[in-house]
């Protein structure tokens, strides 16, 4: 099976119509489409506008999970705006740190009929207002509209297959252009000093004046259809390219001076728009005195350029390293490690199959692959560590191979068997603290002749891969103790009662390696009478799960020996403040009498309960609030009497299900009543269910408990 991108078998047409026409009518520079396959985790770029293929690459897949504007805007389901670089910066480090150029960015899920079929990404240049009109915004609605239900409607994600690259579609600017007559275009520019050219919108030489060529060093004819850097090995630096990128994302005009071998001072001028660029190129003044092969801008930026090699430009392959290494810092655990390696290095290297492989009590595991058959990967998986194959022996010895053919791999391991189509292969060693801790194999469908300048930026994305890998193997160790350790401090079983069903759920936050303080407990205390407790300790670290069991303990033990809902919070609070534990918590306890048909509540800070009626009504129980846990050891905790008859259903829950930024917290809990009273309650772990799925986007742990009151004979689950 192929690695996991995908592509639709729509019609390029349609889409691309569409496409072309919301980057027209919105007045964008640039648009990116994505699709999202059906069950998929990750969104595809299927075709983009106006855009180098090469700046594209590391963001042909982008994870659902990834801090970057189109996959926030898939998740939350809305328009996100980006309106400066400071705000990238802000909101989203990793795209700034490979993109620190000035532009604006709206991203908008593509959505049709309740379901996400893709996301829409749109750029406008530096001049662009800090926020988007309410015309502009009305196009882009309707355009994700339109995209979406066509991706919807004709089946896309149904018939998703392994693609090639992304199409790239002229800017829609490029329609309109009007020529100028051929002998006055000509005679125009002429008169001007120095050289002229033209790039596409892919960055590529479309138009060379013989000034410019003889400038350049070059013919006219060798450079046409040529990128800069690939045609003239000397502008093949990192600063050249950057500031092309930045002429293009911001289209604001760019100079930079630069040395062409051996001594030829020259200025650039670069003047760009959504079609493309036009650039003037002039002799320097010699005072400049740089060396020969560097370049340097007006804000005095310098650095030296060395020869174009195999492989992606040494300015390309920086680009690629620096958008890998922002990436990896992201990462957590062994399995992101392995998606984001295959994300960015698979489309930047051109291979097409990937395995990160580790070893494991003597034997050879396979982490993760892309791109090769799961039968094949099965039969490498768990091999003996004395197994002589390329990826043991990397580990082995922390030196990579390389093979340019079959017929070479064959030389150095005789017993080896063609398993697949590949042609050429990189076994890299992954090394983390200065020693092996994998291995990375790399496969191509084309040759490769892995020139010593490509083995070297191998290596050093290899380097990358292995730091990633040790610290997220780290971080799934810690993170098990940790969920381990909050497991272990949550009820195992709940006691079962005559008429009474019960659900509970405890999610921890969606990131880290922190251990919660939330905990939930329930307490049979006669055959008719039930207490029911839910509680959130301040902090997110062992010593708020070691006191969130002192504090579960402490409320059990006071509910068991018969204290009224006040009392146990009273006792609970002095045990608190006596540990000087320097926490807080907070706590509702509920008193359940099936038989009187009552339920009596006291809280201590905790966000009130929901009760659903059997006719679908919910109220917000509401008790008299008390200090939160540990503040004051006189603090009195009151109770108040609600009515529990059959059909009711009973929600308890911590903040972390109905916390947002920016919202209120009353309105968050009347929306959770909301919810509660939309759901069938005749299936208690089918609502829990629910409402942890309202609250997937959550920051902070959670616990839930719902209690439904059945007919008095029933049976309680």
């Amino acid at each position: 099976m192929s690695h996991n991108q995908a592509t639709t078998d729509v019609a390029p047409e349609p889409v691309d119509t569409l496409l072309l026409d919301v980057v027209r009518d919105c007045g964008a520079s640039r648009g990116l489409l994505y699709v999202l396959p059906k069950d998929g985790d990750a969104l595809w770029l299927v075709a983009l506008t106006g855009t180098p293929r090469e700046m594209a690459v590391p963001w042909t897949r982008v994870g659902l999970a990834d801090a970057v504007p189109v996959a926030d805007a898939v998740r939350a389901g809305r328009l996100v705006w980006v309106g400066d670089m400071e705000e990238m910066a802000r909101r989203y480090p990793r795209t700034s740190l490979v993109l620190p150029y000035a532009f604006g960015l709206a991203a908008s899920p593509l959505t049709a009929r309740n379901s996400v079929v893709g996301g829409l990404v749109l750029l406008w240049p530096a001049a662009h207002p800090a926020r988007l009109s309410g015309a502009e915004q009305a196009v882009i609605d309707a355009g994700c509209r339109r995209l979406g239900r066509l991706l919807h409607d004709t089946g896309a994600r149904d018939s998703l297959r392994p693609p090639g690259t992304p199409r790239i579609l002229p800017h829609p600017s490029r329609a309109r252009a009007v020529p100028a007559a051929g002998g006055e275009a000509t005679a125009f520019i002429a008169r001007l000093p120095g050289g002229a050219c033209a790039l596409d919108d892919a960055g590529r030489f479309t138009f060379v004046t013989p000034e410019a060529a003889q400038l350049l060093g070059a013919d006219a004819d060798a450079l046409l259809g040529a990128l800069p850097w690939e045609a003239l090995p000397w502008m093949d630096v990192a600063e050249i390219e950057d500031h092309y990128r930045a002429a293009v994302v911001s289209e604001r005009p760019t100079t930079f001076r630069a040395v062409r071998p051996p001594d030829t001072p020259l200025a650039f001028a670069l003047y760009p728009d959504a079609s493309g660029m036009s650039v003037r190129i002039t002799r320097g003044d010699p005072r400049d005195e740089l060396s020969p092969g560097s370049a340097i801008s007006s804000a005095g930026i310098a650095g030296p350029v060395g020869p174009a090699a195999g492989g992606p430009s040494r300015a390309g392959f920086l680009y690629h390293l620096m958008h890998l290494a922002a990436t990896l810092t992201e990462a957590v655990g062994v399995q992101d490690v392995v998606d984001q390696a295959a994300d960015q290095l698979m489309p930047a290297l051109g291979a097409t199959a990937m395995a990160v492989n580790a070893p494991r009590e003597g034997r050879l595991r396979i982490l993760g692959h892309r791109g090769y058959d799961a039968e094949l990967m099965e039969r490498f998986d768990n091999l003996p560590l004395t197994t002589d194959t390329p990826v043991v022996r990397v580990m082995e010895s922390g030196s990579p191979q390389f093979f340019a053919g079959f017929d070479e791999l064959r030389q150095s391991y005789p017993g080896a068997v063609r398993l697949d189509d590949k042609v050429s292969w990189a076994f890299l060693p992954l090394i983390a603290s200065g020693r092996a801790v994998g291995s990375l194999v790399l496969a191509y469908d084309r040759a490769q002749h892995f020139a010593p300048p490509e083995r070297a930026a191998l290596m050093a994305l290899a380097g990358l891969v292995g730091q990633a890998l040790e610290r997220g193997r780290l971080y799934d160790t810690q993170f098990a103790v940790a969920h381990q350790l909050q497991a272990a401090l949550l009820p195992r079983h709940l006691p079962s009662l005559p008429g009474l069903r019960v659900t509970a759920r405890y999610q921890p936050a969606g990131h880290g390696v922190e251990v919660g303080g939330d905990f939930y407990d329930l307490i049979r205390l006669t055959d008719s009478t039930v207490a029911a407790a839910i509680g959130d300790v301040q902090g997110h670290d062992i010593d708020a799960a070691a006191l969130m069991g002192q504090v579960r303990t402490a409320v059990h033990g006071h509910a068991a020996a018969g204290a009224s809902p006040g009392d146990v919070l009273g006792r609970t609070n002095r045990l608190l403040v006596d540990l000087d534990a320097g926490r807080f918590a907070s706590c509702l306890y509920v008193h359940l009498d099936l038989a009187r048909q009552a339920a009596c509540l006291s809280s201590a800070g905790h966000p009130p309960a929901v009760l659903r009626h059997a006719d679908g009504r919910t109220d917000v129980l509401r008790a008299p609030p008390g200090l939160l846990l540990g503040i004051e050891s006189e603090a009195d905790y009151a109770a108040v009497e609600f009515p529990l008859h059959p059909g009711c259903v009973l929600v308890l829950y911590t903040d972390g299900l109905v916390e947002r930024p920016g919202v209120d917290l009353d309105d968050a809990v009347a929306a959770l009543a909301e919810l509660v009273a939309r759901t069938d309650p005749a299936d208690p772990d089918a609502l829990a269910d629910t409402l942890i799925r309202h609250a997937s986007d959550c920051a902070d742990d959670l616990a839930l408990l719902i209690l439904h009151v059945t007919a008095s004979d029933g049976s309680g689950t």
